[in-house]
């Protein structure tokens, strides 16, 4: 048989050598979300703390205690800001790394923790007549809501960022981060939540730590990827 006879086949490229997936330029103010949501909502809860230094505790209370406070209206607008920018960000991050098969929940969870910063705004907290916080339910579960599917959120979007190989430097880093959010949340509600626990005093101190140090910086350096990568940037 002649040479001329085979019929060649075409070859198959290596998943890991197919066209990159390019988000549409639509991506980059979703991107900006995800940045500034952060951001802007430490500014505004710590601007709060700064005229409030004598009847609230940074230390003791945690930052949805603003809402019991007077002018408590700024923090559930706060909340609202915050949700609505976080469940762009969510879409954005869906746009942005490369599809997998079930790459979806981990932009979904992200989303739902947006779904949560909405429900901490409609269920304030507020203060009786004698002055303590009242903590309404809906208002628990839309906390834990945020940092359970924040936390999960991580986790599982580090599987789809070592799929594609312009977020792969973050996948470590963004796993260790939602791991570490886990743990905090398992220590604050063994440790610092309850009447009766040790840390109790340091509830407003352990929940910054979280946000702050642990979940805030890693939902930015994702953002700023997203921006890069959207921008038709490395």
């Amino acid at each position: 048989m002649s040479s001329s006879s085979v019929t060649q086949q075409p070859s198959r490229r290596p998943v890991g050598d197919a066209l990159e997936h390019r988000p549409a330029r639509s991506t980059v103010p979703l991107a900006w979300a995800g940045i500034i949501g952060p951001v802007l909502f430490t500014a505004v809860f710590l601007a709060q703390e700064a005229f409030l230094v004598h009847d609230y505790s940074p230390l003791a209370e945690p930052v949805s205690a603003l809402e019991a406070q007077h002018h408590g209206w700024v923090q559930q607008i706060n909340f609202v800001v915050f949700g609505v920018l976080t469940i762009a960000f969510a879409v954005g991050l869906g746009r942005g790394v490369r599809p997998t098969r079930t790459g979806a929940a981990g932009p979904a969870l992200f989303l739902v923790s947006g779904v949560g910063l909405l429900g901490a705004a409609i269920f304030p907290l507020s203060k009786d007549a004698t002055g303590v916080t009242i903590f309404p339910v809906g208002h628990v579960i839309a906390g834990n809501a945020f940092f359970l599917s924040s936390a999960l959120a991580l986790i599982v979007v580090s599987l789809r960022l070592r799929r594609d190989p312009r977020w792969r430097g973050l996948a470590t880093y963004t796993l260790a981060a939602g791991i570490a959010v886990v743990a905090g949340g398992i220590v604050m509600n063994v440790l610092v939540i309850p009447d009766d626990a040790s840390l109790h005093d340091f509830a407003g101190l352990a929940q910054r730590l979280i946000i702050l140090v642990v979940l805030f910086p890693c939902r930015i350096a994702l953002s700023w990827r997203l921006l890069r990568v959207a921008s038709g940037r490395r």
